[in-house]
């Protein structure tokens, strides 16, 4: 996982912990309140939202612990694609650039241009240097990409 993942995440525990449980906590007492909880709706989805938010708790806290950071800005520059790098590509097949920063599968995000380390495109670019061509296998066919710069920010 990236320095910024880990962030990522740290900050969305942070607020579940203390804006969104004390905010369930106190609907849930409001919809106690209200007497009968067998055909009480607001209480059934008070509880249901705690029961997810204590799961993405869990699940977070989970990641984190087993998680390892790794800051690319601390490793020096070598020109070689590794996880944390930003790699700029040239498309052989139709001269389009394109731009992407390997990461972990939480952090992935085709539409901010963050690619999945156990992604195709990744798979192939990885321990690939500026220069060198990659060949990926897509549903469309093979695609070859050159290696045009690789950054560690």
């Amino acid at each position: 996982m990236t320095v910024n993942g880990e962030n990522q995440l740290r900050q969305e525990i942070d607020k579940l912990k203390l804006q969104e449980r004390p905010r369930i906590v106190q609907a849930i007492a409001e919809a106690r309140a209200q007497g009968d909880l067998r055909e009480n709706a607001e209480y059934q989805y008070a509880k249901d939202e705690q029961g997810f938010i204590e799961g993405r708790i869990i699940e977070i806290e989970g990641k984190l612990s087993n998680a390892q950071i790794i800051d690319v800005t601390l490793i020096p520059e070598s020109g070689r694609i590794i996880f944390g790098t930003t790699v700029e590509l040239l498309n052989l097949g139709n001269d389009e650039k394109l731009t992407y920063q390997i990461v972990g599968d939480d952090e992935s995000d085709i539409k901010l241009n963050k690619l999945s380390v156990y992604s195709p495109i990744a798979r192939a670019l990885i321990g690939k240097e500026v220069g060198d061509v990659a060949f990926v296998k897509t549903p469309a066919g093979e695609a070859e990409f050159e290696i045009c710069a690789v950054r560690h920010a």
